[in-house]
């Protein structure tokens, strides 16, 4: 689970290179004395500060640099000393030293106390100023400066207690002989002295970030973070209450200043009550971690304080009866932050990986039993010193009894392999579906951007094709790439885009909700309080305010989640025609602006022959799904600008058509299908057969969430369908709405297919299934009898509708209709008909000669016969 990568090694980087130095030393060729090296403290440079015995019954402080790998000898005591603290600063001219009274019988520091503090200049080596003299452990630490001249004759040393204060010591240098660096007015120094913080029980330094976090118990346990500034100034910048058990630390805690080797702890500390570290990531996420072992009931609990999400987590996990016989201070786990992950982990326990950013559901977080870590990380929490940099996604482990530092990170091999094989490696049983959930969304969310582990989870895709019993991992796969592209601009898109498709099931099954042998209870509402100002690079405090204001704003509102689901009216509105011209162009011009972004990589392989056509309904849907996506953004995160959502959304969509295409290529590949597929006249063989399966299950999976497919993925389908499957099971798939007809579709099928008996019932199925207009567009591209026929039937119905050949009127020659060739029979025909229809005398004509007495007989004799007078 875990992968370690050796970065230091004290036995290997710093002891061997001092034995030569010894040897040197004593002018022999080997050295065999103890060197006794110890580890002092690791600055924010990466720096390691350490000493060893001398040859000469001395003690020696060296610095290892790790970005030259060498060492560098800082100062020399000429007297063996138990040094407890130690800090260099930035221009490493001033060496801060604790030393602690050596109680093996040895000669004692003068003044007797306990912690001696001192203050060397190394620049070069001259004097040396006596801080303070108590009678309680004293860790030092210096800030961070800037390498400019200004700072280089300024330092700025914490000085901090047991007795449960700091003090802030503002040195100041000058340089004398133009190179030798010493104190200006050594005698004032302890005067410049300013009290930072008083009362604590325990205290954490996060050099990466020049914060100090301390813990103090009155009335209520409360938390305080004082930020350091790049003028040394600083101020108390949050404050939040904490629910801990009464007098949770019975002696105070230094975390993160240095180890103190000489310290020979007590059983009240032997039986620690509670183990707490601060994490923060530049984003603007903190998370405060704490455990507490119940040793009566065999339990640990462990609490993560998520103050960007407003909430805190608490775990309960039963241990087992055989652990009950240790010390409480071996069974606090180690907290690991990877990423925006939290590692909780206690050795032959348990590792957690508690999801910090999508901590909804458990089944978001992977939790692994003994049986099931595979981890090469073997030792006792309480001999590990994590360490972390907000601008690093993987953090350091010392361990200080073997002296190493270890670079931790997931192992994207073992999350794979839990995917797919039905029991992991090393694991006896096999993963449940909240693991393989949790596994999958490591990996394509957390190292999703490499594009060698999208294609093994695709691999993955098309072995596993058919849905797990709790979630669907096609959907999971594509909300979750989709997430990936946008979850670093701000951590308020994790409660508004969509990351998964478990929020949109009407009933979740209950292994996705729980984790067997772990109590999860969730509080909300932590009620941080901000103070002070965010200043220059600082930023962090204003964005991790905003993040937990706009977390208690989303929670309050109904829905703030984007599902696509929801578009589903609109979509059919859409579809139905019943909208207006102004909001089809609106929809068409979001879809340019999508498709005109759409990547173009391997299209030039032409394996899969998307975009290449024009689909009307997938094109409304794609511009629909940027104008809901954008107006439910705007709505929920204006401080995000409309420019900025207006990118992402155009870009989340685009992305999402080019998931469905790499999708497609792969397995196209992975098959190796070739051109042929196209034909109709061949029968499919097995690989066409598994790729209609997985272009099926895509289908299904984007119908379920309502999002748009890449243009020509329905054409696509349907030719495969229609090699694969029998005729009358293709024509259901059409009736079911599997499958849809396209007109590229059709207009291949009437081209292609001969019209033999079975292939013209075939057409004809599906030209009574397609609407009027393309029934029409489609009868002129089959050459058929039917087809012939219904072509004149239309055509002289259109000769016949003519606007301009009213009845009762012949038409001059001016209004004739043109008559076109292409049906000749037709034509002809027409002309025959409009020759004849000419030649024919027009009763309504008024003629050039009339007898008038002629017609006056006529009609007297007519009248005469009616009446009876006369005979005819």
């Amino acid at each position: 689970m875990l992968k370690l990568k050796p970065q230091f090694d004290l036995h290997r980087d710093v002891i061997s290179d001092i034995v030569r130095k010894e040897a040197s030393v004593c002018g022999a060729s080997e050295y065999s004395g103890a060197v006794d090296t110890r580890i002092l403290n690791i600055e924010r440079d990466g720096g390691i500060l350490f000493s060893w015995k001398g040859a000469t019954d001395t003690t020696r402080i060296g610095k290892y640099d790790p970005s030259t790998n060498q060492n560098k000898f800082l100062y020399t005591f000429d007297k063996e000393v138990c040094v407890s603290s130690c800090s260099i600063n930035t221009e490493e001219t001033l060496l801060a030293v604790s030393l602690t009274q050596n109680t093996r019988g040895m000669e004692r520091l003068k003044p007797l106390s306990k912690c001696l503090t001192l203050l060397i200049e190394i620049h070069p080596i001259n004097n040396t100023k006596v801080l303070k003299a108590v009678d309680c452990r004293v860790k030092v630490q210096f800030l961070h400066s800037e390498a400019d001249g200004r700072a280089a004759l300024e330092s700025h040393l914490l000085l901090l207690t047991e007795d449960g204060y700091v003090d802030l010591y503002h040195v100041l240098l000058t340089k004398q002989e133009g190179y030798r660096v010493v104190i200006a007015n050594p005698e004032r120094l302890c005067r410049t002295a300013e009290r930072v913080a008083e009362d604590f029980c325990w205290i954490q330094w996060d050099g990466a970030t020049q914060r100090l976090y301390y813990l103090t118990v009155n009335d209520k346990v409360l938390i305080r973070c004082v930020q350091f500034y790049l003028k040394h100034n600083c101020e108390t910048v949050l404050e939040l209450p904490l629910e801990f058990p009464a007098n949770p630390f019975r002696t105070v805690k230094f975390v993160n200043l240095g180890f103190d080797h000489y310290r020979q702890k007590t059983s009240e500390e032997e039986e620690e009550l509670v183990r707490m570290q601060v994490f923060t990531d530049r984003i603007g996420s903190m998370c405060l971690c704490h455990s507490q072992p119940l040793l009566d009931t065999q339990e640990l609990i462990y609490t993560l304080v998520l103050i960007h999400k407003d909430c805190s987590k608490t775990f309960r996990v039963h241990l087992g009866d055989e652990l009950s016989l240790q010390k409480a201070a071996q069974l606090h786990p180690v907290f690991i932050p990877i990423g925006y992950y939290i590692l909780v982990y206690l050795q032959g326990c348990f590792l957690h990986c508690v999801n910090t950013r999508q901590q909804e559901m458990l089944c978001h977080s992977l939790f692994l039993s003994d049986g099931e870590v595979d981890s090469d990380l073997r030792c006792q929490s309480a001999d590990v010193t994590v360490f972390h940099a907000e601008e690093e996604s993987s953090s350091r482990l010392l361990d200080l009894a073997t002296g190493r530092i270890l670079t931790v990170e997931l192992n994207p091999d073992f999350l794979l392999q839990m995917l797919r094989s039905s029991a992991p490696h090393r694991c006896p049983r096999s993963p449940t579906d909240a693991q393989r959930l949790a596994a999958l969304h490591c990996l394509l969310v957390y190292m999703g951007n490499d594009p060698n582990l999208e294609l093994k989870v695709i691999d993955w895709l098309c072995d596993n094709v058919n849905a797990f019993e709790s979630f669907d991992q096609i959907q999971e796969f594509i909300l979750a790439s989709l997430y990936r592209i946008s979850y670093e601009k701000s951590l308020s898109l994790d409660k508004v885009l969509p990351h998964s498709a478990v929020f949109d099931k009407k009933e979740v099954s209950g292994c996705l909700l729980e984790v067997p042998g772990v109590l999860c209870t969730t509080e909300p509402h932590i009620e941080p309080v901000f103070k002070g100002k965010a200043r220059g690079p600082q930023a962090f405090w204003s964005e991790l305010q905003w993040n937990t204001e706009r977390t208690r704003y989303l929670n309050a509102v109904p829905n703030p989640r984007y599902r696509p689901s929801h578009i589903q009216g609109d979509w059919d509105k859409l579809r139905s025609e019943k909208t207006t011209s102004s909001h089809l162009k609106h929809v068409e011009e979001n879809t340019k602006k999508v498709l005109s972004m759409v990547d173009t990589w391997c299209l030039d392989k032409k394996l899969v022959p998307l975009f290449q056509e024009e689909d009307y309904q997938q094109r409304a849907l794609i511009g629909l799904t940027v104008d809901k996506l954008r107006e439910h953004l705007n709505r929920h995160l204006p401080r995000l600008g409309k420019k900025k959502i207006d990118l992402l959304v155009v870009n989340y969509v685009a992305k999402l058509l080019e998931l469905i295409r790499h999708m497609l290529e792969s397995v196209w590949l992975k098959h190796q299908l070739d051109p042929c597929v196209f034909c109709f006249t061949q029968q499919a063989s097995p690989a066409e057969w598994s790729v209609l399966h997985f272009m099926f299950r895509i289908l299904e999976a984007m119908k379920g969430l309502c999002l748009p497919l890449p243009p020509g993925y329905h054409t696509l389908t349907a030719v495969l369908a229609l090699r694969c499957l029998p005729h009358h099971t293709f024509l259901q798939y059409v009736d079911h709405g599997v499958l849809q007809l396209t007109e590229s579709f059709v207009a291949r099928v009437m081209t292609d297919l001969d019209n033999s008996g079975a292939n013209e019932r075939l057409k004809f199925c599906i030209l009574k299934r397609l609407p009027e207009p393309m029934e029409r567009r489609i009868y002129h591209m089959w050459d058929h009898p039917v087809s012939s026929a219904s072509i004149s039937r239309d055509y002289v119905k259109t000769l016949l509708e003519k606007p301009n050949r009213n009845k009762g009127f012949t038409s001059t020659d001016g209004e004739k209709p043109g008559f076109t060739s292409e049906f000749l029979p037709l034509s002809y025909l027409a002309k025959k008909l409009s020759d004849i229809e000419e030649r024919a005398p027009n009763p309504f004509q008024e003629q050039e000669t009339v007898d008038a007495r002629f017609v006056e007989e006529s009609a007297l004799k007519q009248t005469r016969i009616l009446l009876g007078y006369e005979e005819k």
